[in-house]
């Protein structure tokens, strides 16, 4: 065996227990001494097939078996526990706004800046209607091999979105026999009741091998108020209404208000959702040098958050008041305002139940041709369709509400709860609905090989279509609901791409990787990406390496074609004219939208120091410019009450503090700039196995505002320092136990001029895994075993608090079996 031959060898065993860090999975090196013929496998974050992992870009690999045994049951509750993911993400406790998706945010850069691809190929956006990121809901646990992470951008590889990083989930192939897994959870409150199963089946069939699966699962709600650590809320919108601010005294006149509605008690802490996914591959050899292979997949998710009853806000027409209600809202001078404002809590319409039900399908189908020194072909088609219907029971007609206040003036300010069946002959409650969809189409064609002297390459072109649209109700159209009104949204683009790939093994230790791509839009035009990368052995023990790269992200569908839509955001009025924490701001696109630009630039080093121990360290930055992204609000609103008027005209606001045109546009203007230290060591001695997975966040700063080590409602958690610690002991060979540690570290804020720390946060969990038989393994645990509460954020997005940075379930058991036959 030659020096570069041993040396490689020595590296890989080190890189894959490095990559293995949180998998708590042993990877094996596919490189063996003495074999005359060696598998070649793909790697994220390269279109060379190799015989090791050790690419100059950092990848996170996470098992299947990590995944039980950590009782996971869902994609997103899996990558939301990464240290490298921060900033705001939807999941399982997003209540307000989520539509029942759920996404990952890489280096908190935005759902929108990572990329997800299924065995390597592009998922289709998977929301309720032209969205711009994959709803993780779509992919079942169960058909999931492994999850690949990679850190690192890689644009000029898979082309659009890739700026951040890319998550790669490979599903089962190969796989023989029938699996039956049943699970369930429920929290110590007894409350959040969780399950589902899930059947797998494979054979040989037709030369080939063929997978089967269905998994079903069905998420229990959680109500806030139920939670002790969320306080009640403080709502200015009570049920018995109010008019110019005042509370009716009970003798027809009015009073100041001296009372506030408590939200929590209707609205959900984690929302409820059932899921159900069939899914098939099919591989086999059609021919000595060409293999077949065919996969789809469908989920369908009915999905529900719950809110508090809907905040009617209608500001009416004095001329068409009574004079026994506005004779006491006069000035000095004896005048009656134009207008007074009502608003009333409707909760004579119940709460408003926001119900999704989505369809998502993949098709894929691909030919991998074998040629003589070890080059190969392959060619693809992929597609993804969306189709979504959701709906928000108990809205309210605004229009149809302000004419019955004039038509019914003592009833609505009695301060009385009105009749439901009233409300409904009114024409004032109704049913919201809303479809949507998205729709994708790839063909791709590649070639690859290395050659005698180990050089790499690989070129390939593809084709891309994609389309989205969301319709409004009809009411939410004509802004006559009391809900923002909102534009329909339909558009499509194509992108046709050229890319090539090479790696370079310039002597037995130093080897240099480049890649290069082109697309073309038919929105913008042209994009051109590039990547440079090098990996140099010291010692047989010791890589380093490095990687710099150029990224874009083309606008998405909604980006473009989205028109103005109403957003109720978490502000703090520098007036203190606002009488609640969510202000409506008015949300615009724009067709001529250019592409976003980053650079990324990785370091680190791989070392095995001894057998048994390795660590890697890498340091990470990336910069975004011409980011599509809207100005800070809050930020242009304190600017413009300090004087600033040209921040006043930036949003469309007075100097006075009129928001009632508040207005953030989708420009071009945006930058964001990050960087960090990654750190993993793992560690394996008798029957234990340790694992230390680290992010260091040096810096975070978009559009001149920094945000590392920060905490808000809008932009989410940028802890400057996130530990993930995993301990796993082999008791036996069929006892396994399993300890994770989750570390925070603190955060700060600031809400209404006042700043707040966070604490430190760990959350402990525990697992144990027993193999009864060959055949039969049992698994329990509990998640947040010491019920460690949220932090207190006063500014949070819900439960005051950030839902998807802290626990705010608690307390969870859970068990799963599975049985092979």
């Amino acid at each position: 065996m030659s020096l570069r031959t041993a040396r490689k060898n020595v590296v890989t065993r080190a890189v894959m227990i490095a990559l293995a860090a949180t998998s708590m999975t042993t990877v094996q090196a596919i490189a063996q001494e003495g074999a005359e013929e060696v598998e070649r496998i793909a790697v994220t974050g390269s279109r060379i097939n190799r015989t090791d992992i050790e690419t100059a870009s950092p990848v996170t690999v996470i098992s299947s078996d990590f995944i039980a045994k950590s009782g996971f049951t869902s994609v997103q509750e899996i990558l939301s526990m990464q240290p490298a993911a921060s900033g705001m993400s939807l999941g399982a406790t997003s209540n307000n706004g989520s539509g029942g998706s759920a996404t990952v945010n890489l280096r908190g850069m935005g759902v929108q800046r990572t990329l997800v691809l299924l065995n390597g190929r592009r998922m289709v956006a998977s929301g309720t209607g032209a969205d711009s990121s994959v709803d993780l809901n779509t992919i079942p646990v169960s058909m999931i091999q492994s999850i690949e992470i990679l850190k690192d951008g890689a644009s000029a590889v898979y082309g659009s979105d890739a700026i951040a990083g890319v998550v790669n989930i490979i599903t089962k192939k190969d796989f023989e026999g029938t699996e039956i897994t049943a699970d369930g959870s429920i929290t110590d409150k007894g409350d959040g009741e969780s399950g589902g199963f899930s059947i797998l089946h494979g054979s040989e069939v037709a030369g080939g091998n063929i997978v089967v699966g269905v998994q079903y699962s069905n998420r229990g709600e959680i109500i806030q108020s139920d939670r002790d650590f969320v306080p009640p809320g403080e709502s200015s919108f009570i049920p018995g209404g109010t008019l110019g601010g005042m509370m009716p005294d009970g003798n027809g006149g009015f009073k100041p208000r001296d009372e506030s509605y408590d939200y929590t008690d209707d609205s959900y802490a984690q929302t409820p959702n059932e899921l159900l996914s069939l899914f098939t591959t099919f591989n086999t050899e059609i021919a000595d040098d060409t293999e077949l292979s065919i996969d789809f997949m469908y989920t369908r998710r009915e999905s529900n958050q719950q809110m508090a009853p809907q905040p009617a806000n209608i500001d009416l027409d004095t001329d068409l008041l009574d004079d026994k209600y506005t004779d006491q809202f006069k000035d000095e001078d004896g005048n009656t305002p134009d207008t007074l404002n009502y608003r009333r809590r409707m909760t004579d319409a119940g709460p408003r139940i926001y119900a999704q039900e989505t369809d998502t399908y993949r098709a894929s189908v691909g030919l991998v041709g074998y040629l003589s020194n070890d080059t190969q072909w392959d060619m693809s088609a992929t597609y993804g369709r969306n189709d979504s219907k959701d709906s928000v029971a108990n809205s309210i007609h605004a229009a149809n509400m302000e004419q019955s206040i004039y038509n019914h003036q003592d009833d609505w300010f009695s301060g009385d709860p009105m009749d439901n069946d009233f409300l409904a002959s009114e024409g004032i409650m109704y049913t919201e609905e809303n479809q949507g969809g998205n729709e994708q189409f790839t063909l791709a064609a590649g070639f690859s090989g290395i050659n005698e002297s180990d050089i790499g390459y690989a070129i390939g072109v593809e084709s891309r279509f994609e389309s989205g649209y969301y319709t409004p109700d009809l009411i939410t159209q004509a802004g006559e609901s009391t809900a923002s009104q909102q534009d329909p949204t339909e558009g499509n683009y194509s992108v046709q791409s050229l890319y090539g790939e090479i790696s370079v093994p310039v002597t037995d230790s130093f080897t240099v990787e480049a890649a290069t791509r082109y697309d073309n839009y038919s929105t913008f035009g042209g994009a051109a990406t590039w990547k440079l990368g090098a990996t140099y052995s010291i010692t047989d023990g010791l890589m380093l390496r490095a990687v710099a790269a150029t990224g874009f992200r083309a606008p998405s569908v909604s980006e473009l074609f989205g028109g103005n839509s109403g957003s109720f955001d978490y502000l703090s009025d520098p007036w203190g004219n606002a009488q609640d924490a969510q202000i409506e701001v008015n949300y615009t696109s724009d067709p001529d939208l250019q592409p976003e630009e980053s650079e990324s630039f990785t370091a680190g080093v791989v070392w095995e120091i001894t057998d048994g121990l390795s660590t890697t360290v890498d340091y990470w930055k990336f910069d975004i410019t011409n980011a599509i992204s809207r100005v800070n609000v809050q930020a242009e609103m304190n600017k413009c009450e300090g004087g600033d008027l040209v921040a006043c005209e930036t949003i469309n606001i007075t100097p006075t503090g009129d928001l009632s045109e508040m207005t953030s546009a989708l420009t071009n203007i945006g930058q964001q700039n990050t960087s960090g230290i990654d750190w993993n060591v793992s560690y394996t001695a008798g029957i234990f196995r340790v694992m230390l997975d680290t992010t260091y966040l040096l810096e975070f700063v978009e559009d001149n505002i920094s945000y590392e080590g920060t905490i808000d409602g809008n932009m989410g958690g940028y802890s400057q320092l996130k530990t993930n610690l995993t301990i796993s002991a082999d008791i036996t060979e069929d006892l396994n136990l399993l300890y994770t540690a989750n570390y925070i570290q603190g955060m700060e804020g600031v809400d209404y001029g006042d700043v707040f720390t966070t604490d430190d946060v760990i959350y402990h969990n525990i697992s144990t895994a027993y193999h009864i038989n060959d055949a039969w393994q049992v698994t329990g645990g509990i998640k947040n075993l010491f019920d460690t509460e949220p932090e207190e954020v006063p500014n949070g997005n819900d439960m005051n608090t950030v839902p998807n940075i802290y626990d705010v379930i608690g307390r969870t058991f859970f068990v799963n079996t599975t049985y092979k036959f």
